[in-house]
């Protein structure tokens, strides 16, 4: 085995010969801050004489300049990577470290403790085996161990050792570690888990790691080594349904084109039928390209480009699948979701949804309930704030293909994406499609809105008024509508009151209510569009993702945005409704532009001054865009 330039802190000669592999193994430490992950993994690599000299040189400095036990080795600087980390003594990224023994070869991920990273723990979790559960002996069971322990057990995670840690500091009292034992084994009850085995350790004195500790005699289980080096993951994926998401078509010429990605579950052979569950078009498996040549069974794990014998229509982003085990293809399942950005969850907002190699656009349609991490119990909830997991519903523009993710842990899962901003702002598991995604289709209808369109002689479009409350929106939608009526054009005006007292009665003036009252409007005209109608919609709109939705709902050209720019003192010199002083006084909560945001339009098509222009002048701006569009015109 080389090792370059690196020589083995103590290593013998003979142990530098290749290791008997016995598989892989993927596991990972997780737990409340300071519970001693890092220093757990350090040890462990420590004593397994799996630390270089350039390390321990490097270590034996860093221990002394900013590690936490006074001078002597600090085996969490082994893991803490990040100059952040060490200066504030807390892993904040997931660290993956590779290693092995005799008996098997390991990667162990690192997560962060702190409750701000738990997203950070949870991409950790999303691969790995079994899950190394610390707890500081002193603290017992706290809220983070069952947060970690339901978000492992959401991901799929059966195999947890529950690491007792810092035994030292409790005189290594069997009392203490029954009653941890015991608390976290009634909490986990309904968890899921196949194997719970409690370890208690000191990764710091090296108890139980390795070999027996002398200082706990009344311990005899494993010790963690010995655990790891055992335990038997049933998680044949070779054995599950074939499934090839598809990453790349690829075409180098005309006389080739095959389907690059790489096999997630099951197997493929030459002659082996496939489908693709988008269009239920089936094919055969002509040949399975590598580049170390063809292969005659490809599995799963492996990056393999697949040729068919027939030309049917496979894009980017499809799944290649097992005929006789295909996978779900919907656009409406519900899923569990944990949320990871500061801004909270809002259902009906439109988001970004990545399954696989599939982007599309999805919204929660019901937020059905959320998990309080304590006691499970299922709490209603009109959002999620950051780090907080619920179950909803989900409603996408474009079907995709998707598994259960306690089938698959691959085609079962998906990140949301934030249209603005590009980050990752939420994790998701599917648990199953619903029903009502196969009970509803598309009605074809002879009368289209073209043909609506043409009998009213004009094109149909919508204007959509923007501004905060007094702004003067509704004034201005007026009489841009009193205008288009003489002129024999068929309106409607959807204005935000008048809206309020029927159709959206319902809602009140959070952000989740202001994201639902806008999508439903946005729904609404959209209909009145297909039916040739012109549509003004008043609305202050507050919130431009809603706004960007309206417009995607309908063709370009359709949509036409009208910012009525005026000043928050203007509409409040004016507070025509007396809504601005009961805000000022407290009485009216989450009022726009006091206490609730509003975001100032970025491209939108007209803007009026709203402190200078009179209504009438900004109808006249209005129309001149109108006009300049050819909008009016019924040619």
């Amino acid at each position: 085995m080389a090792y370059d330039s690196h020589e083995i802190r103590h290593l013998p000669e003979s142990s530098c010969t290749t290791k008997t592999e016995l598989g892989l193994l993927r596991f990972m430490t997780c737990g409340s801050v300071d519970d001693g992950k890092s220093t757990f993994i350090g040890r462990l690599l420590w004593d397994s004489k799996l630390v270089f000299d350039d390390q321990l040189t490097t270590l034996e400095s860093e221990s002394k300049r900013v590690g936490t036990q006074h001078g002597d080795i600090d085996y969490a600087l082994l893991v803490d990577g990040l100059q952040a980390e060490r200066e504030q003594g807390i892993t904040i990224d997931v660290a993956y470290r590779f290693f092995s023994t005799d008996k098997r070869k390991f990667i162990v991920a690192d997560t962060p403790g702190h409750e701000q990273y738990t997203r950070n723990m949870a991409t950790g979790a999303s691969t790995v085996d079994v899950a190394v559960l610390m707890i500081d002996a002193r603290k017992g069971v706290l809220t983070q161990t069952k947060r970690h322990s339901y978000i492992l057990s959401l991901l799929g995670v059966k195999h947890i050792v529950l690491a007792v840690n810092k035994m030292d500091l409790v005189d290594y009292s069997e009392e203490q570690f029954d009653s941890i034992q015991f608390e976290y084994a009634s909490f986990r009850v309904s968890l899921g888990f196949e194997n719970v085995v409690a370890i208690p350790i000191s990764a710091l004195k090296g108890d139980n790691l390795l070999h027996p500790s002398d200082a706990m005699s009344w311990y005899q289980g494993p010790t963690i080594m010995n655990y790891l080096e055992t335990v038997t993951i049933n998680q044949d994926v070779t054995a599950k349904p074939f499934r090839l998401p598809v990453q790349w078509v690829n075409r180098p010429h005309l006389d080739f084109r095959g389907f690059s990605g790489t096999i997630v579950s099951g197997t493929v052979s030459p002659g082996d039928s496939v489908v693709v569950p988008s269009s239920g078009k089936t094919s055969t498996v002509e040949r399975i390209v590598t580049f170390d040549g063809d292969l005659e069974r490809g599995v799963a794990g492996q990056a393999v480009t697949v040729t068919l014998t027939d030309e049917i229509d496979v894009s980017r982003g499809e799944v290649l699948s097992d005929p006789r085990a295909r996978p779900d293809f919907a656009d409406q399942f519900e899923a569990k979701l944990i949320w990871m950005h500061e801004e909270p969850l809002l259902p009906g907002r439109h988001y970004l949804i990545k399954i696989g190699f599939q982007t599309r656009t999805a919204q929660v349609s019901a937020l059905k309930y959320k998990v309080n991490i304590n006691t499970l119990e299922h709490l209603a909830t009109k959002t999620l704030e950051l780090n907080e997991v619920g179950v909803c519903n989900f409603s996408l523009d474009h079907p995709v293909s998707f598994d259960a993710y306690q089938d698959n842990r691959d085609t079962g899962s998906f990140i949301l994406i934030d249209r603005y901003t590009n980050g990752t702002i939420a994790a998701g598991m599917i648990d199953f499609t619903l029903r009502r995604a196969h009970n509803i289709h598309w009605q074809s209808v002879d009368i289209h809105k073209a043909a609506r369109a043409n009998l009213k002689r004009q094109k149909p479009f919508i204007l959509w008024f923007t501004g905060l409350s007094g702004a003067g929106k509704s004034s201005i939608a007026n009489l841009v509508e009193k205008k288009l009526h003489s002129l024999g054009h068929h309106t409607y005006l959807l204005d935000g009151d008048n809206v309020r007292h029927g159709l959206n009665r319902d809602l009140g003036f959070t952000d989740a209510d202001r994201v639902e009252n806008i999508r439903r409007v946005a729904e609404t005209a959209k209909l009145m569009v297909d039916a040739g109608l012109i549509v003004l919609v008043s609305f202050i709109s507050p919130f431009r993702s809603e706004r960007q939705m309206a417009r995607f709902m309908v063709e370009n050209e359709e949509f036409l945005e009208v910012f009525i720019d005026t000043p928050l003192e203007v509409c409040e010199q004016r507070d025509v409704k007396g809504l601005y002083k009961k805000a000022r006084a407290g009485e009216v909560k989450n009022f726009t532009g006091i206490d609730s945001p509003y975001e100032r339009p970025e491209h939108a098509e007209v803007i009026i001054d709203g402190s200078k222009d009179t209504p009438e002048q900004a109808a006249l701006t209005i129309f001149h865009e109108l006009d300049r569009k050819r909008l009016l015109s019924s040619d």
